[in-house]
């Protein structure tokens, strides 16, 4: 896997274009049949022997996935102005955005609902549950909050997960493949921290008739067992709307569901 670093916002745009290609692990021939273009033009583009025009770009990045922030690196590269703006949620923009996030989070309770950014910041949450955080450090508690890092750091909630190995490699797993996707140079860092923390021994017990990989940690409740789904937007075409999830949680067993709706 490249890595984008920071400096290769100033590098051409063929050469990007090239970058993005060779990690979706496309050969030229590959992109141009998907493009509709010769392997000729492209490998000049690649090569900066031609210059794309705007709408090539944004036909090349969106054969390729490119996400939208990086888009608009691809389009600075060639020379054009950014094309997708990015917004605070706090924009009058983005009100009904963020009246729909408020609701969804709001109808999640009892259980715990949390709306993250493209670096797992909690950006809104419906504060439901907070014995889920019990004796974790306040500089995790500390906005803002990354969701990762209050779960798996040793003065969070990873000494009260009790399947925290399974856990730790499903979201260890789901980080790889969000790098994968956008080549995220914070996402990087993150995951080496992450994976500088203790690592638990692998000896959880097998999930039987789960569905998901659950999330079991120990409360003032009990152990509680969640399941978790994600939701974006769809045809998103601001960079911070296309960068937000919501993460929902929903009761893995019985009693779950008991304890939380007695509390």
């Amino acid at each position: 896997m490249t890595e984008l670093a920071p400096s290769l916002h100033a590098r051409p745009v063929g050469g990007l274009l090239r970058e993005w290609r060779q990690r979706r692990r496309l050969s030229q021939l590959d992109l141009a049949s998907e493009a509709r273009i010769s392997t000729r033009h492209l490998s000049f583009l690649e090569t900066g022997r031609a210059q794309p025009s705007r709408d090539m770009v944004l036909h090349l990045a969106e054969q390729l996935d490119v996400p939208m922030r990086e888009r608009n690196v691809l389009l600075v590269a060639a020379g054009f102005a950014p094309s997708f703006r990015e917004r605070s949620l706090d924009d009058p923009a983005l009100a009904s955005v963020r009246s729909a996030v408020e609701l969804v989070l709001e109808r999640q309770k009892p259980y715990p609902a949390f709306a993250i950014d493209r670096h797992w910041r909690i950006v809104a949450s419906n504060a439901a549950l907070p014995e889920l955080y019990e004796g974790c450090a306040e500089e995790l508690l500390a906005r803002p909050i990354n969701g990762l890092r209050l779960t798996l750091h040793p003065e969070g909630m990873a000494p009260r997960i009790d399947n925290l190995a399974e856990w730790r490699e499903h979201i260890l797993a789901r980080m790889k493949q969000q790098i994968d996707m956008t080549a995220d140079p914070e996402l990087l860092a993150l995951r080496r921290e992450l994976l500088s923390y203790p690592a638990p021994e692998a000896h959880d017990a097998p999930l039987e008739q789960a569905v998901a990989v659950p999330f079991r940690v120990r409360t003032s409740l009990g152990l509680l067992s969640f399941f978790s789904t994600t939701t974006i937007f769809g045809t998103p075409v601001d960079v911070t709307l296309s960068e937000l999830a919501l993460e929902l949680f929903f009761p893995a067993d019985e009693a779950t569901a008991r304890a939380v709706e007695r509390r």
